[in-house]
């Protein structure tokens, strides 16, 4: 009954914005496909945010850091604080090299992903639905080992790419979301 509610607690919301839904469903498709088109350009633009991002992230460090009214704590922050400047200047300046580096990271993480997906699929053996868990584990493993493997010229396509295809995703869930919410909007209430 829970589960009822939630589900059907989206829709009066939904149906209320539903031209909405759809239209900014197809802007981000437009985007996703843009962005897979464009794998390049958008991991720089990604790297460029992550960079401001860690900038603004130490200088509340090190902020932090002079209010800790604290030598030991104090001088830890502030190490890691300007360490975190100093990656987000790189990477806002050196956006390529920030690139490079963030496409290492998501190799690794897929290649751990993959191995942990993997040991969980087979302890669920023989349970139901644990080959799809198992194909899972095996795509997150596979997708890690070729981003190494083709490291750093990986850096070219694998962010932009994961990136777009997220944006794309999204857009056409919001558009099914819009376009069932405008079908259960058109018929009569039970």
């Amino acid at each position: 009954m829970v589960g009822t509610m939630v589900a059907d607690g989206w829709l009066p919301e939904a149906r209320k914005n539903a031209k909405w839904l759809i239209g900014l469903g197809i802007v981000q498709v437009i985007f996703g496909l843009l962005a897979i088109g464009c794998p390049l350009v958008t991991g720089i633009v990604v790297s460029v945010f992550v960079g401001a991002m860690l900038l603004v992230s130490g200088i509340g460090r090190i902020i932090q850091a002079f209010k800790a009214n604290s030598w030991g704590v104090g001088m830890l922050a502030l190490l890691i604080g300007a360490l975190t400047v100093i990656a987000g200047v790189v990477m806002l300046f050196r956006p390529v090299v920030g690139l490079a580096t963030l496409t290492l990271v998501l190799a690794f993480y897929f290649l751990f992903e993959g191995i942990s997906t993997l040991v969980v699929a087979w302890r669920m053996r023989p349970a139901q639905g644990w080959g799809w868990v198992f194909f899972n584990g095996l795509v997150s493993l596979l997708l890690g080992i070729l981003i190494w493997r083709q490291w750093p010229v990986s850096g070219a396509w694998a962010i932009g790419t994961i990136v777009g295809i997220h944006i794309l995703f999204n857009g056409w869930s919001m558009i099914m979301i819009g376009a069932l919410a405008r079908r259960r909007g058109d018929a009569p209430a039970a």
